[in-house]
């Protein structure tokens, strides 16, 4: 189970503090989102812009890292509880400082960027921090995975959007993938009217050597049935509510080496 930016329902999203709260509650790893700084590192943030979460405006991508360090990440959680977050020192992490902070974590790095560049830095910083086996990562966009699976094929990697609409295609028609350039599926339930996550998906993967992860998993109903399919791993903004139930349950997947 990973706290999705941390448990993003608890704590500023993709902050120390929510890396904190999510783990402490049971979460086995951590899902968070990268970015470049201007100056270069990798930095831990979901949008391309800095008002939605911080007391910054303007892009990351113009802040340097010690800037972005500075921000007040927890400037805009929790207005119903009066902001218990603001003014509390809750800066824009480094990846690097994250991955160094929780050595024995499994984590899913998703990259905003969909640049070779931005693959190149990921994949320095994991390397670095000694974390190769221990992360994968995700994108939607298609490139900058091609450029990490060439710049390091023993780190594992999630399936592109397109490959992921591929490979539902495939399952569609009985004729699933077999062997692919990815380690697994991190996929929600649903993409608008489409269903991406069934029985039979999950199935298909798991005949390939294929993990299935699913976000964002909130709800317990849904929690459920996603166990009773099989699938990998949860990704949840609410470990307070899916861990509990997670270890109630007695199926927690196949567990086929997607980050197991």
């Amino acid at each position: 189970m990973f706290a999705h930016r941390g448990g993003s329902a608890l704590a500023p999203e993709n902050t120390i503090a929510a890396f904190e709260n999510g783990l402490a509650l049971g979460a086995d790893g951590l899902e968070l989102d990268v970015r470049v700084s201007r100056d270069g590192v990798v930095v831990v943030h979901h949008d391309s812009r800095l008002e939605r979460t911080t007391n910054l405006r303007g892009d990351v991508a113009a802040f340097s890292a010690s800037e972005l360090e500075r921000a007040d990440a927890g400037h805009h959680f929790g207005p119903e509880r009066g902001w218990p977050f603001r003014g509390c020192g809750i800066g824009i992490p480094t990846l690097r400082s994250v991955l160094d902070r929780y050595p024995g974590r499994r984590v899913i790095i998703e990259m905003k960027v969909n640049h070779p560049e931005c693959a190149r830095e990921v994949v320095d910083v994991v390397r670095g921090s000694d974390a190769v086996d221990r992360t994968c990562l995700g994108a939607f966009g298609w490139r900058v995975l091609r450029a990490v699976r060439a710049l390091d094929p023993a780190i594992a990697t999630s399936a592109a959007r397109e490959e992921v609409r591929w490979a539902l295609y495939r399952s569609r028609c009985r004729w699933p993938v077999s062997r692919v350039s990815y380690d697994g599926y991190q996929v929600p339930e649903f993409a608008g009217r489409t269903t991406v996550v069934s029985p039979r998906f999950v199935a298909d993967a798991h005949r390939a050597g294929l993990g299935v992860q699913v976000w964002t998993v909130d709800d317990e109903e849904v929690a459920r049935r996603m166990l009773e399919w099989g699938v990998d791993g949860l990704i949840t903004d609410r470990p307070d509510l899916i861990v509990p139930l997670r270890n109630r349950a007695q199926n927690l997947g196949s567990g086929r080496g997607f980050l197991e």
